[in-house]
């Protein structure tokens, strides 16, 4: 009889790909489902996969609010743990966040096996608190921040988790005559990269020969494609939705903020970035994966607070007419990848939870 098992993830397209991402790998042995928050689901396809909304309120910082979100915490606890009896869930995987609490705390009141998933460089808090009862947690390190030492003995370490369409698509070329520049603000967007970065780019195509590929929200669209148009600058502007391996196929330089999904994608398709970490993660751990890739020489990071038309200006051009560095980072790209293929993830993956 086949193991059930149910992803837990939700928040933002960071936790919920990587989910979707375990679920392809699992599929074909185990019967799997996933559970999400609202927010979550709408980055997932209805039609496809076997959803569960178990929507887990943030705790407030507001005192007097604080009481009622526990009590609906320990609605959803309850709710969690008839779930999970019912489908007789034998594993729950979790990617991580506040919305997968409920159903951690029910897994270990049902001694479900639990096994967890932290693909930032940076311990997540959820994490963190359900990583002793843990089987394994998959991670891409053994150097993960706020990491107990006397757990590491639970880190399973992987290649990165990639959508599986990424393994039939050919990794960019370098830029040669004309430079195809992608930008990439994630599932929550990045106001400021539609701003501060639009100066810099209408520069840069008065020097060279640009093409854009902006990944921006329905409110920005107008304003951005006007700015280009009026510049004669060819782009297309895509929102989270669309197939982003297409664009990052096609591109040749990046200005991208640090999700560990987004940068695990450029590398494997060796397109050089330069990551501008939000600096309002959680435990800045944006920061810490794109310091992650840059202590590989993959790629060229610079903090929000300078990112302004000047240095960005600068940072283009010096790569730009720089090529053996670009050209450094594309192979640096290959090397660390060369290993990452679906079968040898999929091995892995399987392997660590029948074994567990």
């Amino acid at each position: 009889m086949k193991k059930n098992i149910l992803i837990s993830t939700g928040g933002s397209g960071g936790h919920v790909v990587p989910a979707t991402i375990f679920y392809e790998h699992l599929k074909k042995i185990f019967d799997v489902s996933i559970s999400s928050d609202k927010r979550g689901a709408k980055f997932l396809d209805k039609l496809k996969y076997d959803i569960k909304i178990i929507n887990t309120p943030k705790l407030s910082k507001n005192l007097f609010l604080i009481p009622f979100k526990i009590l609906i915490i320990i609605y959803l606890i309850i709710k969690s743990f008839f779930f999970l009896k019912r489908k007789k869930i034998d594993i729950l995987i979790s990617t991580g966040g506040y919305m997968s609490l409920p159903l951690c705390i029910a897994s270990k009141i049902l001694n479900i096996k639990i096994f967890l998933f932290e693909p930032n460089m940076v311990l997540g808090r959820a994490n963190k608190m359900f990583v002793r009862f843990c089987k394994k947690i998959f991670c891409y390190s053994d150097k993960i921040k706020n990491f107990p030492n006397n757990l590491k003995n639970k880190i399973s370490i992987t290649q990165t988790l990639l959508r599986k369409e990424f393994y039939s698509v050919k990794p960019s070329e370098d830029f040669n005559n004309e430079i195809n520049l992608l930008i990439i603000g994630g599932s929550q967007g990045a106001a400021l990269f539609d701003t501060a970065i639009n100066d810099s780019i209408i520069k840069i195509s008065k020097k060279y020969k640009l093409k854009i590929f902006q990944q921006t929200n329905y409110k920005n669209y107008k304003n951005l494609k006007n700015s280009y148009s009026k510049n004669n600058i060819e782009s297309k502007l895509f929102n989270f939705n669309e197939n982003i391996s297409n664009f990052m196929s096609i591109s040749n330089l990046c200005i991208t903020r640090a999700g560990a999904s987004t940068l695990a994608e450029l590398t494997f398709l060796n397109v050089p970035y330069i990551a501008v970490p939000l600096p309002l993660a959680k435990d800045n751990h944006q920061y810490e994966n794109a310091n992650f890739y840059e202590k590989k020489q993959c790629n060229w990071v610079l903090n929000q607070s300078e990112l302004n038309e000047r240095n960005l200006t600068n940072k283009l051009i010096n790569i730009i007419e720089n090529k053996d560095d670009y050209l450094n980072k594309k192979n640096n790209m290959r090397n660390f990848s060369y290993q990452n293929t679906w079968n040898n993830i999929n091995q892995k993956i399987i392997t660590i939870i029948n074994e567990n």
